[in-house]
């Protein structure tokens, strides 16, 4: 009686490792298209060079100024 016991709980613990084992083991791939991707990549160095060349960007047109010359305050 002892023995079946142990049996049963070596069975549950090893269907509980293969549950949490096997899902682990799924991967999700999502592939982006390298065109779309390079365009995108493009876009946003230029936006960069142009905000640091001092150019304004045009979606940033119509919104204040950010101070990038002071830190900010700390908070409190």
């Amino acid at each position: 009686m002892k023995h079946s016991k142990f049996k049963n709980g070596l069975m549950a613990l090893t269907l509980l490792g293969m549950g949490v084992a096997l899902p682990a083991c799924v991967t999700i791939n999502i592939y982006f298209p390298a065109a779309a991707a390079e365009k995108a990549a493009d876009k946003i160095i230029d936006d960069v060079w142009q905000l640091k060349d001092g150019q304004t960007n045009d979606q940033n047109q119509g919104q204040p100024d950010v101070n990038t010359k002071e830190p900010a305050a700390p908070a409190k």
